[in-house]
């Protein structure tokens, strides 16, 4: 399983955490193999994004 962050400063945190809600309530509160190594890529690229707030200009 690879834990690269790819998009790294396309999203800001609040976006990947819809995303990871939405996982949670897709999956019924019960992740499956794949939906676990999604849920870890977009936890990491959650934690990214929370370190690196994007500036809106």
């Amino acid at each position: 399983m690879s834990t690269t962050v790819e998009h790294l400063s396309e999203r800001s945190a609040e976006e990947v955490n819809e995303e990871i809600r939405a996982l949670w309530l897709r999956s019924g509160g019960t992740l499956s193999g794949e939906q676990r190594e999604e849920y870890q890529r977009l936890v990491l690229e959650w934690a990214a994004a929370a370190d690196h707030p994007q500036v809106v200009e």
